[in-house]
């Protein structure tokens, strides 16, 4: 009986499975174009970077360059002391994502957590700083940090994350939330303090939203363009952004340097997409051995 049923399954009409196929058959094609929309860019980047330079503006255009030019990197990365740019840029982004996570992480607990009065229109408070943009708080956080002396130097870029980032405060918050207060109180009775109850009960619970928060926090710190530009001064403190920045100017006269700057690009480009694939690896298995889902 068995083996008729399984007999007509696989041969059921060529329509009726299409019809089921369908929406995954649709679903993989919309991806599939969203994938060439966004890759796209990313593909005449690095076409960009390996062209003649008298084949840059060729139309119609060329994806695929004839003959292709290695050595535009090799000119790219010596044109600049491209080291010096790329130490700054990491020290910088260590120190933001160091600040970031670690300050929203005590901050979230507070508010989750502990109880104290104004808690909750605090909290608010902090959240309502999400709707300010930058552009509201840019002439005064430079004021403030020219009376301090911090103009020209790499404090501005990453000091202020070290009293916590809004909306990374209201994720782990929100994470904390889902967490039983079970934990908390049996912990209490085993004698742990409040700190120790969020180095040994909660800390272990959050690492998939930690993973996070830091890939975002390496992200925007690496690729942070305004606020280097607006604080530094001294070309010898350039991050890799005003780097980037830098070949507007040619470097040899007449000569355009388009192919040096997608050069460059390509190989800034490439920290960021290693970090990413190398720490999702780590938040799936923060999520997989975390105790107690939400």
């Amino acid at each position: 009986m068995s083996t008729a049923v399984g007999t007509r399954t696989r041969h059921a009409p060529f329509w009726v499975r299409a019809r089921k196929d369908l929406p995954a058959v649709a679903a993989q094609i919309v991806l599939l174009a969203g994938s060439l929309v966004v890759l796209a860019p990313v593909a005449w980047m690095i076409s960009m970077s390996l062209k003649d330079v008298n084949h840059l503006f060729d139309f119609p255009p060329q994806w695929v360059p004839d003959p292709v030019r290695w050595e535009n990197y090799v000119r790219a990365l010596t044109a600049m002391p491209f080291g010096r740019y790329f130490l700054n840029t990491i020290y910088v982004t260590v120190m933001s994502g160091l600040g970031s996570v670690g300050s929203s992480l005590v901050i979230s607990y507070g508010f989750a957590r502990l109880r104290f009065p104004g808690r909750d229109q605090l909290f608010l408070l902090v959240i309502a700083t999400m709707m300010l943009p930058y552009q509201v708080t840019m002439i005064p956080s430079f004021i403030l940090f020219r009376y301090l002396g911090w103009v020209d130097t790499f404090l501005p870029l990453f000091v202020p994350f070290f009293f916590g980032r809004p909306f990374f405060i209201f994720l782990l918050r929100q994470f904390f939330l889902s967490i039983p207060k079970e934990l908390d109180e049996a912990a209490r009775i085993d004698g742990c303090s409040s700190l120790g109850i969020l180095v040994r009960v909660l800390l272990p619970q959050v690492k998939p939203a930690l993973a996070a928060l830091a890939i975002l926090s390496f992200m925007w710190a690496w690729d942070d363009f305004m606020h280097p530009l607006i604080y530094i001064n001294s070309s010898e403190k350039w991050t890799l952004t005003l780097a980037l920045n830098g070949f507007q100017s040619p470097l040899d006269p007449g000569q355009p340097v388009i192919h040096l700057m997608m050069a460059a690009s390509v190989v800034v480009a490439i920290p960021p997409v290693v970090v990413f694939f190398l720490a999702q690896r780590f938040f799936i298995e923060g999520v997989v051995i975390s105790g107690i889902k939400g």
